[in-house]
């Protein structure tokens, strides 16, 4: 098999997040569905939750481009973990010796900064007009809080927050994460059409103020170990219905992320680990 034929990869993860993660800088990278789909089974192929792109920057102002890619081949706007990832992976390859970077995805623009050892993320500020997220409340039943609508899914009600990190959320309050089926509710509300572009559901339990348990189901992908837009859309819905202070501590199936919002227009602060796990090469034909 020629060189032409095949290409680097690095598997990485962060809080079991995990990802299949592409240096398109050096060598372009051109998506394809079906291929994508291949490498995402975790029996026969890589297996991952998401595939990152680092890409060269379209504007001079930024470091680099961010693409995002779901398991069922889909193209998603952001993924929080994952810029943690792809920072690392961008300085350990030598793509940069830069502590901060500045970063562009579909979302928009963000920022990541290395201090410590630690990987941080300054998000887009959380987005909460319905038409932005994308979320259409005809399909929906208000309630008393400007923020909560009722969504009916298969004979049941859930009360949701729809929040956009650049993607959209779902986001649920329950008292006991640990006897739903996260597959089954979180299906049904990713699909529902009061979400036109399909969204990503979050399952909270709030144990205080500065502490939050959470599972969340990702749309194209289903139940993952962590997810960062996920958990940031969380801390907003959470916020709003003033459960929380301005710094939280969410404690995810793969483990825990710091969080940090005040509010309003300003952007959401997120601090966790990144790991690579092996490089490898795939067949491209």
């Amino acid at each position: 098999m020629s060189a032409s034929a095949t290409q680097k990869f690095y598997k990485m993860h962060s809080l079991g997040n995990d990802f299949m993660v592409f240096d398109g800088v050096n060598r372009d990278f051109t998506p394809n569905r079906e291929l994508i789909q291949s490498w995402g089974c975790r029996h026969t192929g890589v297996g991952f939750d998401q595939l990152l792109v680092i890409a060269p920057p379209e504007h001079p102002d930024v470091d680099f481009n961010y693409r995002v890619f779901n398991a069922d081949g889909s193209e998603a706007e952001q993924c929080g973990n994952g810029t943690r990832c792809v920072t690392a992976l961008a300085r350990s390859i030598g793509l940069t010796k830069k502590d901060n970077l500045v970063w562009a995805s579909l979302a928009g623009r963000f920022e990541t900064e290395v201090r410590n050892g630690q990987f941080n993320t300054t998000m887009t500020v959380p987005v909460l007009e319905n038409t932005a997220i994308p979320f259409d409340p005809s399909h929906a039943t208000s309630t008393d809080h400007a923020h909560v609508y009722r969504l009916d899914v298969g004979g049941e009600t859930y009360e949701i927050t729809p929040v956009s990190m650049g993607n959209p959320h779902a986001v649920l309050f329950v008292d006991n994460l640990f006897d739903l089926d996260v597959d089954r509710i979180g299906r049904s509300i990713t699909d529902h059409p009061a979400f036109p572009e399909r969204t990503n559901v979050e399952f909270c339990q709030i144990v205080d103020r500065q502490f939050l348990r959470l599972r969340v189901y990702e749309r194209g992908t289903g139940e993952t170990r962590a997810c960062g837009t996920g958990a940031c859309a969380t801390v907003v819905a959470a916020h709003l219905l003033d459960h929380v202070n301005e710094r939280v501590k969410v404690s995810l199936p793969g483990g825990k992320l710091k969080l940090e919002w005040r509010g309003g227009a300003n952007p959401i602060y997120m601090a966790g680990p990144s790991t690579l796990v092996y490089e490898g090469e795939v067949n491209l034909l």
